[in-house]
């Protein structure tokens, strides 16, 4: 089998294609483990669709072997491993199916890949708790958001409680020059990543809600690589760098 190991934003993803539908969630625990694995956020598994609008389907697993139903930077990186691997005719386009429905890519240029996210749903009206205000929001997963005026406030141990209380990832957000800065506590990782792209569309969706920001906006994770995301038409765009970091034959 062969595995390639994709970075998108700071989230890292091993993917592979397979006509073969299964559960791969022992093999997701096996390959993301860093210590004795390849070592990755989440596995994505490219399978055959029988939705005549998609190029493929696929299955997205977290480190912990848990599914997810959606995943912004997975997207874009089973995009660019589609089209480098020539799974789909265009070579500019594609469509899959996940679990939140179709996905739509768009390869903008050589290592840029930019995704239709799914519509948001608002899961739970702005609460007050522990001193933060929140949003629960879901953008293919559910996500707390807050914004604050110093990304310093992240905790860790409050975004665990949160994330456990809500079963719903946490994120803490700052507005600063008109970008947004985004930190993410996931769960299925169970720690802060690097970046989670379905948690800055949470985000920038609530700043743009409270005309915060506009209808498009800058924005960085933790891994401080730059993204972009739109609001066009009612329909979320979320565009950003891939990189392929290696191909490994086990």
């Amino acid at each position: 089998m062969t595995y390639q190991k994709y970075n998108a934003s700071g989230n890292d993803f091993i993917i592979f294609h397979t006509f073969k539908r299964d559960d791969y969630s022992y093999l997701a625990k096996q390959l993301c483990l860093r210590q004795e694995g390849i070592g990755a956020d989440g596995l994505i598994v490219l399978i055959p669709s029988k939705e005549p609008k998609a190029d493929f389907a696929w299955d997205f697993y977290n480190s912990d072997g848990s599914k997810a139903s959606m995943c912004g930077n997975g997207t874009r990186a089973a995009a660019h491993y589609a089209f480098s691997n020539n799974l789909v005719k265009d070579d500019k386009k594609l469509s899959f199916l996940s679990d939140v429905g179709l996905i739509s890519c768009e390869l903008t240029s050589k290592d840029f890949v930019k995704s239709q996210m799914p519509k948001a749903k608002i899961l739970k009206e702005t609460f007050s708790e522990d001193g933060f205000t929140w949003d629960l929001i879901d953008t293919g997963v559910p996500h707390l958001v807050t914004f604050v005026d110093d990304l310093n406030k992240f905790d860790k141990v409050l975004a665990l409680k949160f994330r456990k209380k809500y079963n719903a990832n946490v994120n803490f957000a700052m507005i600063k020059d008109k970008k947004l800065f985004v930190r993410t506590y996931e769960r299925g990782v169970e720690n802060e990543t690097l970046a989670c792209g379905t948690g800055m569309c949470a985000c920038f969706l609530q700043a743009f809600n409270s005309k915060l920001l506009e209808n498009k906006a800058k924005v960085y994770p933790k891994s401080k690589e730059e993204l972009k995301i739109s609001l066009e038409d009612d329909s979320l765009f979320f565009e950003g760098k891939v990189t392929k970091v290696f191909s490994l034959c086990l």
